[in-house]
């Protein structure tokens, strides 16, 4: 392995709170919400009513409608993310400051092209599989946000996309991170795209119960680490960082927003949606981000939590930060911004790397809104209902999905 260093120069947002990295953080500070009741179809006999949906966002800004046809949105939003990334790092591959060869694409999605998949599915029930789309299998599989996104903007280096349900957003930053690491390429365009607001998606997570029903008050329904959590609110969009060696980036003359020095991964090895009792495969990646970027407990200055608002999640994640921490876990800043973009499912951690990003240069932490009700089992600073100014040198973004998948980045301002 080299010793090279990886920073982030760009970054990227689709969400329901803003299409764009600076409507998206400021929505975070000022505590706006993008949840609302479900507006694309008819929700009234689901459980869960309520959603982050996505607006003020056009694909024809990035690309032209016959290209746009044939993709499905979770790609659309990948696109969009990703050329605000590429723009903000003043990276254009076109241009033979950097070899395209060297830079890379990896865009996951936890389910990718779900309403692709239900659009044609009606097709075959009503008319049978002969009318079934030409560009089903491209539109739906979900490696084709880092292959929409590579041959938007020319990027011929590695090139895949992984799936671990919530945890892929911040699996695809991680093991971007190692590409840059081991010199495989020089530049990575990584994170997370979903798009999953749709009949069968919301329709399956009903069904699994797995969803808040407060849907009487939808921008008070996500309320993570609070008394009265039920289930999450489901949101979409993406989130995407330009991630590469600090060598090119001081060469190209480009602001440095991070550096990324740790990455942890492992498994719970227990249920196929329960987390961990014990929080031992939290425990364990965050331990291994930690001992990556060889931090120690008193160096982490901030944590963006993945709290869904469920009630195991909260529970064990707040277990897992108090078994590596200790006594100073208590002293850490810990919020969940799905508070108020809803849970955007594998692009949840492209997203709350942004955050973590934002919070290193502005020196501001985003609080974790509706929290009203304390639950004795969830007791450390959650930043409740409100910014706070504070200066953070390190930051944790932690990330958990369905099928025990536990994915840490650890984020830290640069400094040559």
């Amino acid at each position: 392995m080299t010793d090279r260093r990886i920073v982030i120069t760009g970054t990227g947002v689709v969400s329901s709170v803003g299409s764009t990295v600076a409507s998206f953080w400021d929505s975070l500070l000022t505590g706006k919400s993008g949840l609302g009741r479900v507006t694309q179809f008819n929700v009234d006999t689901l459980r869960s009513q309520i959603a982050g949906e996505i607006s003020g966002f056009s694909i024809t800004d990035y690309i032209d409608q016959r290209d746009a046809r044939r993709l499905d949105p979770f790609c659309h939003y990948a696109i969009g993310a990703s050329f605000q990334a590429m723009k903000a790092a003043g990276m254009d591959l076109t241009t033979g400051e950097v070899d395209p060869t060297r830079v890379g694409v990896l865009v996951g999605s936890g389910i990718g092209g779900l309403s692709t998949m239900q659009e044609q599915f009606n097709r075959l029930f009503k008319f049978g599989p002969t009318r079934i789309s030409p560009f089903l299998i491209p539109m739906m599989i979900g490696d084709m946000a880092s292959g929409a996104v590579s041959m938007q903007l020319g990027a011929r280096g590695p090139n895949f996309g992984i799936v671990s349900a919530c945890a892929t957003g911040t699996h695809s930053i991680g093991e971007a991170y190692w590409i840059i690491k081991r010199g495989d390429a020089d530049a990575m365009i990584a994170g997370g795209a979903e798009a999953s607001v749709n009949e069968i998606g919301l329709g399956g997570f009903c069904a699994m119960k797995a969803m808040s029903e407060q849907n009487a008050e939808p921008t008070k329904a996500s309320c993570p680490f609070d008394r009265r959590r039920d289930g999450f609110v489901i949101s979409e969009g993406a989130g995407v960082v330009v991630l590469e060696t600090a060598e090119l980036a001081k060469k190209r003359g480009v602001p440095i927003l991070a550096e990324v020095v740790g990455y942890g991964a492992s498994a719970d090895a227990h249920h196929i949606t329960a987390p961990c009792p014990d929080g031992g495969g939290a425990i364990q990646a965050i331990r291994m981000a930690m001992n990556h970027a060889k931090l120690n407990a008193e160096d982490v200055g901030y944590i963006n939590a993945h709290g869904t608002s469920t009630p195991l999640n909260d529970k064990f994640e707040t277990m897992a930060i108090k078994s590596v921490f200790g006594e100073r876990a208590y002293k850490i800043p810990v919020s969940s911004t799905k508070s108020l973009t809803g849970h955007a499912l594998g692009a949840a951690g492209g997203l709350e790397t942004v955050v973590c990003v934002n919070v290193l240069n502005e020196g501001v932490i985003p609080g974790t809104y509706n929290y009203e009700e304390p639950d004795p089992d969830c007791d450390l600073d959650y930043v409740p209902n409100q910014t706070r100014e504070q200066n953070v040198d390190v930051a944790l973004n932690m990330n958990f999905g369905f099928g025990g998948h536990n994915a840490v980045l650890a984020l830290k301002k640069y400094i040559d």
